[in-house]
């Protein structure tokens, strides 16, 4: 591919030379150490380091030309014409990406997901659906890649567009149909999909999250809203009815057509007579006049409203409700995502992510429907991120639990004590029995020694994840593992299925 076909409908700031309009391009990188003759390197500031500092090294490795958004540094030794100048740095990646893996979101379809809570369940429930339908599908989430029947680890929630657009002209050499990613706030405010062609945006919920990164609940809002906002807009927005937010995120092209999902009486695809017990979740849905059973093994009604954004994507696709309804029970479980721990205890261990305030209500809720007995929460506050989250998980923690144990969950450059005492400003607004214990391998051991049988143990913030980020280093840690082994100290150790006496 020539350059200038690579560039085309990226912003210059100056018009190509001739020559250099002319160059076979051989590959395109923002990764210096990944430069190879005759590629064109993308620099831009990045999370920890600055891209620009390295365009010689990419000259150095046979680059051909550089794209920045920042003018030609006065060290740079190319040749006249080899720093390109660009009006938005990320903005030229997905464009020359899209352009270099000519278009392939124009006919592997895409379906991106945004909002602060259920992205990660979501997306596997669309992948479930798609899957029994036959179809070939990619996933791209905070979890993990999965590209057919290939499973990759996940360095970011959404990568930059570069990777996902490669990742999506692989899914096609294979016979891939659909690509799933879920599509974070920052991919957005940082232009990582700018300009891709989704089929069927989706929209969960918005909450206080990432303030350390937005600054205000309305840039992070707007920044979500750039998914429906975009031009052309997605073909299909499904919204969630129940979230009074989801009214701004209604795209602007009047070509997209729009599904509310909900429990609301205004939802298009609604739930009703919903039963949430220990075994799973049940209730009817209905949609333009039908109406299908939906019988899932996830837990609490938070799911109800994943259940149902996936449903809508599947509806977008074409799909039968009655088809799609009988294909949820298929998702049996999403990694730490109020994930079981079972030794054979008397009393539910469950797992969840849950890391912020509205996102550890839902669990708490989640936990007190299924408990006959006491719910025991622990729980704690990344570090270097939004502070003036932490007292509000204190209250939420503090309200709907009868014991909580505040730790430690990746405090990073921060001291964790610090951190705790932000999160006890909330706690102790309730006379809630509590204690504080900053090593988490003990204070999961506290958490589980407190219960009895019929209590429920959530074990809340990090789920899925398998390390513990310190000031200076990151060292393995999962909650699951470390609950296992607590359990079996205990003399737990022939799993049976709990189950919850309200179930039985």
């Amino acid at each position: 591919m020539k350059l200038s076909e690579l560039l085309a409908g990226v912003t210059l700031r100056e018009a190509l030379t001739p020559e250099l309009a002319g160059l076979e391009v051989t590959g395109l990188e923002y990764d210096s150490r990944r430069v190879g003759k005759d590629f064109v390197f993308f620099a831009f500031a990045g999370s920890r380091v600055d891209g620009r500092q390295f365009a010689q090294d990419a000259l150095a490795k046979g680059a051909l030309a550089i794209v920045s958004e920042s003018p030609r540094p006065a060290d740079f030794t190319g040749a006249a014409g080899t720093w390109i100048q660009v009006e938005h740095g990320r903005h030229a990646l997905a464009t020359a990406a899209r352009n270099f893996y000519h278009h392939p979101d124009e006919r592997v379809l895409f379906t991106g997901i945004t909002g602060t809570n259920g992205k990660t369940t979501t997306a596997y429930l669309i992948e479930t659906l798609l899957r029994a339908a036959g179809k070939i599908t990619g996933l791209i989430g905070t979890i993990e890649y999965r590209l057919a029947e290939e499973v990759r680890p996940s360095p970011n929630t959404t990568p930059e567009s570069l990777d996902l657009l490669r990742f999506a002209a692989e899914l096609e050499s294979r016979g891939g149909t659909h690509l799933i990613t879920e599509v974070s706030s920052h991919a957005l405010a940082l232009g990582r999909v700018h300009g891709f062609h989704f089929h069927t945006a989706v929209f969960t919920n918005l909450t206080r999250d990432h303030l350390d990164f937005h600054g205000t609940m309305e840039e992070y809002g707007a920044a979500k809203r750039q998914l429906f906002a975009s031009q052309p807009g997605p073909r299909w927005a499904v919204l969630n009815a129940d979230d009074p937010v989801s009214k701004t995120m209604q795209p602007e092209d009047p070509g997209s057509r729009t599904i509310w999902y909900g429990i609301a009486e205004k939802a298009d695809l609604r739930a009703e007579n919903i039963v949430s017990a220990f075994a799973g979740l049940a209730f009817d849905v209905t949609w333009n006049g039908r109406r299908a059973k939906v019988e899932s093994p996830l837990l609490g009604r938070v799911n109800v409203s994943n259940i149902l954004a996936a449903l809508g994507a599947g509806l977008s696709y074409g799909l039968d409700l009655e088809t799609l309804a009988g294909s949820i029970a298929a998702c049996r479980a999403v990694p730490g995502r109020f994930q079981p721990v079972d030794e054979g205890q008397s009393f539910l261990v469950a797992v969840d992510y849950a890391h912020t305030d509205d996102a550890l209500r839902n669990a708490i809720q989640t936990a007190r429907s299924l408990s006959k007995g006491k719910v025991i929460t622990l729980f704690g506050c990344g570090g270097d991120r939004d502070r003036t989250k932490r007292p509000l998980m204190g209250m939420a923690a503090a309200e709907l639990s009868d014991f909580v144990v505040l730790t430690s969950d990746n405090p990073r450059s921060e001291d964790p004590l610090a951190i705790m005492n932000d999160v006890m400003v909330g706690l102790r607004r309730f006379d809630t029995r509590h204690v504080a214990e900053p090593d988490r391998g003990k204070a999961i051991q506290l958490a589980i020694q407190e219960a009895q049988p019929g209590d429920v143990v959530l074990l809340a913030g990090k789920g899925h994840e398998t390390y513990q980020v310190l000031k200076d280093r990151t060292i393995h840690f999962d909650d699951r593992e470390t609950a296992r082994e607590v359990l079996r100290s205990f003399g737990y150790k022939d799993p049976g299925g709990y189950r919850s006496p309200k179930a039985e």
